[in-house]
């Protein structure tokens, strides 16, 4: 079965089901620790059979989010030595992982907030938070931030849109991902500008 089907299938599953809700925040850690598969296929049709749990929705697809999160960051702090490298050369590259590990090193807040809505595996930002020991609270912080953008942004397309936002989203997705990810740079530039 193609992955597509598949994903329906549960997704149709999952809107029936009494744990709703729990699965939402189940999908949402995987997404954010192993599976670098966009939740949105999932949260989408999910939010639009579901409209009177929307918000609920986003923000349990936050929390998930969140706990994967601490995860990550706790992988990387802890046990990067060990396991860190295997990681890295699963799923990415060296000269990935060390060029994340630099910006995390000098603009971390700003990384972590950009790496979170951009999409780019999210993975990459948490061993590099971890294992370069960024403070705890601004990772999170950033990830709060980043993934309520991204997580109630959709839900407040599909409540402008109802039954058109998946189109809409698959529509202009691209462009704005990119909108976001250049509010967010150029925020972080006028930071940087203010401080220098």
């Amino acid at each position: 079965m193609a992955l597509g089907k598949k994903v329906k299938k549960k997704t149709k599953q999952l809107v029936d089901s009494k744990h709703m809700l729990t699965g939402i925040t189940f999908a949402s850690f995987l997404e954010s620790t192993i599976v670098p598969v966009p939740l949105e296929a999932i949260m989408v049709p999910l939010m639009q059979a579901r409209r009177d749990k929307l918000w609920l929705i986003a923000l349990m697809a936050t929390l998930g989010c969140v706990v994967g999160a601490i995860f990550g960051y706790a992988l990387g702090y802890y046990l990067f030595d060990l396991l860190g490298q295997w990681v890295i050369d699963t799923f990415f590259s060296q000269q990935q992982f060390d060029s994340v590990k630099q910006q995390m090193q000098n603009q971390g807040f700003w990384f972590v907030m950009t790496l979170g809505i951009a999409p780019i595996p999210f993975q990459v930002a948490m061993l590099a938070a971890g294992a370069t020991k960024f403070s705890l609270g601004l990772f999170l912080l950033a990830t709060v931030i980043a993934r309520a953008i991204r997580y109630f942004g959709l839900a407040a397309v599909v409540y402008f849109a109802g039954n058109k936002a998946e189109q809409l989203i698959k529509k202009y997705k691209i462009s704005a991902i990119a909108v976001l990810t250049a509010l967010v740079i150029g925020v972080w530039f006028a930071v940087n500008m203010l401080k220098g």
